[in-house]
């Protein structure tokens, strides 16, 4: 499709929106798939006045029906929909001469930077969506930071695969359409497939791509032609554990951004000679952005403090629609800046300044595990494991009940590689406390994603409950109390055979069967371990140690006879 027959069927739909009655701060709903259709409703809503409002099609009808309901849209553009509720509905297949250039001219609605672009609907931790309004003031100033930043001309051919109701999108279209530059619509089988993918980049000769974390990752690690036209592939939308190999045809550029700051509000290039010991970080703020990490109390914290990521800016958005409440909590007076009626936007994420004004992203506020009674970042476990040499990359989430927290790892291997729950327990004993090691391990094709490129929690398998501690060489007890303090471990676990350096937690304990262990002990031996002692002491051979040093204690205050009596009854046990 050339611009001159996108504008001209623009102003086709465009004119046909306002019969419609469609106008400044209308809703336009666009619930198509990756199409010519879908850019020219969008241009159209624009061209009209209205936002326009991006609809997953493969969202269930009740989720579609409530966002409808909730943004108010006049109009829904959709192919062959049932059971909507919009109050206008522009099939594309039975009104398709509204999606074909016409011969009369149509002269856009005047628009300032102060109206409503389009809105974008995020899961609400309260289970029910929330739309994030987004301005034309906010959008153009990615668009005008994007094309400097990325040097845009009308000569570059740019990639379209984020999922389409995912900002990401925006991003995709907006400031490429702007510059005159070729978009490319990728192809659904291939946006699903890192190796798929990267091979149609460079049959495409596509000079800048955004891909999603998830896939990217294992992009960086593959061998790419040397007369691939990428100049820049743009990541996001999940925590980048990799840094690239050396040689790559093109640059890294890791972004960071919630929805509701146009996109993104931080990027930096990423480069192989890095090699920190930490993840990559987010990069700066973009132009007319600032970003603020706050304490508790939002006082600013020094460079390399870690707090909480507000955004303010030209690109922070006006709130959340029909959400006034909701709005003034996220959407707070930036008290830093002296632009009447600025604001700043409290993400919930973790992070802090380096000396450059770089960002270290640290997770989510809300985002920690609480693993036997230890704060434990998922991620942070995730982005160690993939420095395994034989891993690929990796999932790492918590599952079970609060006083049943355990850490599952979902492992997608390298080529020809298998690696063993105990060789990846090894490899994580020698970075992290036992506490943050998981207690299953998994071996998947691929990582799960959303339509949004998103890694699919919800998708992961039921983590596999094999202990990990299997295939860890075997030492056996030798000292009676070593024994005895083996033995009340395998028979709480139902585990035989249980090692001196077999880990309760790694073969499936938790706190409730914790609790049963430190009553056994007491029984057993009278002397009074606490949960926190087995925390600390989970394998037989140092529980034993435990047992040992309270014993003696206890012995060493009593009475001889009473001692000796003491000592009796436990042989007797």
């Amino acid at each position: 499709m050339t611009y001159g027959e996108l504008n001209a069927g623009s102003d086709r739909l465009a004119a046909h929106l306002v019969s419609l009655g469609v106008g400044p701060e209308s809703v336009v709903a666009i619930c198509l798939e990756r199409s010519f259709e879908y850019v020219i409703a969008a241009l159209a809503a624009w061209k009209a006045g209205a936002a326009y409002l991006p609809i997953d099609a493969a969202w269930p009808a009740a989720r579609r029906e409530a966002i409808l309901a909730d943004s108010c849209a006049q109009v829904l553009v959709a192919r062959a929909i049932a059971g909507t509720h919009a109050a206008n509905l522009i099939d594309v297949e039975l009104d398709a001469a509204f999606f074909t250039p016409g011969t009369a001219k149509f002269q856009p609605v005047g628009v300032t930077r102060d109206r409503l672009a389009y809105i974008s609907y995020t899961s609400g931790t309260s289970g029910t969506p929330k739309g994030v309004e987004i301005t034309h003031g906010n959008l153009l100033n990615l668009a005008f930071w994007h094309r400097r930043a990325f040097g845009i001309t009308a000569r570059d051919r740019v990639s379209h695969l984020a999922g389409l109701a995912f900002d990401a999108a925006v991003w995709e279209l907006w400031p490429h359409l702007s510059a005159g530059a070729t978009i490319v619509l990728v192809d659904p089988d291939v946006r699903a497939s890192s190796e798929l993918l990267r091979n149609w980049l460079v049959a495409e000769h596509i000079d800048v791509a955004f891909v999603p974390t998830t896939l990217a990752e294992p992009m960086l690690a593959a061998p790419w032609p040397r007369e691939t036209a990428l100049r820049y592939l743009l990541t996001g939308s999940d925590t980048l554990h990799r840094y690239p190999a050396q040689g790559l045809p093109f640059q890294l550029v890791n972004n960071y951004g919630p929805t509701e700051c146009a996109v993104v509000a931080t990027s930096g290039v990423i480069t192989a000679t890095e090699r920190h010991s930490t993840r990559p970080d987010i990069g700066g703020a973009v132009a007319h952005t600032q970003i603020y990490i706050l304490d508790e109390n939002r006082q600013p914290l020094a460079p390399g403090e870690i707090g909480e990521i507000y955004i303010g800016g030209n690109n922070v958005g006006r709130g959340y629609r029909n959400q006034p409440r909701l709005t003034q909590e996220r959407f707070l007076p930036d008290v830093f800046s002296n632009r009447p009626g600025a604001h700043i936007y409290r993400t919930g994420d973790l992070g802090r300044m380096l000396a450059d004004g770089r960002i270290e992203f640290h997770g989510r506020v809300d985002g920690q595990e609480k693993i036997r009674g230890h704060r434990v970042e998922p991620d942070e476990v995730a982005a160690i494991l993939e420095k395994h040499s034989e891993v690929l990359s990796c999932a790492v989430i918590g599952h079970g009940d609060a006083a049943d927290r355990q850490l599952a790892a979902y492992i997608v291997p390298r080529p020809g590689k298998q690696p063993e729950p105990a060789q990846l327990r090894q490899f994580l004993t020698a970075h992290v406390p036992d506490y943050m090691i998981p207690a299953s391990f998994m071996h998947l094709d691929s990582l799960p994603v959303n339509s949004n490129g998103k890694l699919d929690r919800a998708a992961l398998p039921a983590p596999c409950h094999q202990p990990v501690c299997e295939g860890v060489p075997y030492r056996a007890p030798a000292s009676p109390l070593e024994m005895r303090a083996a033995a009340i471990i395998g028979e709480i676990l139902h585990v035989p055979n249980v090692g001196l350096d077999d880990n309760f937690f790694l073969m499936g304990g938790h706190s409730l069967l914790g609790a049963q262990l430190v009553l056994r002990i007491r029984q057993q031996f009278g002397v009074s371990l606490t949960l926190r002692s087995l925390f600390e002491a989970p394998t037989a051979s140092r529980l034993a140690d435990a047992i040992e040093r309270l014993l003696i204690a206890r012995l060493e205050s009593m009475p001889e006879d009473e001692a000796a009596s003491l000592l009796a009854s436990i042989e007797a046990r």
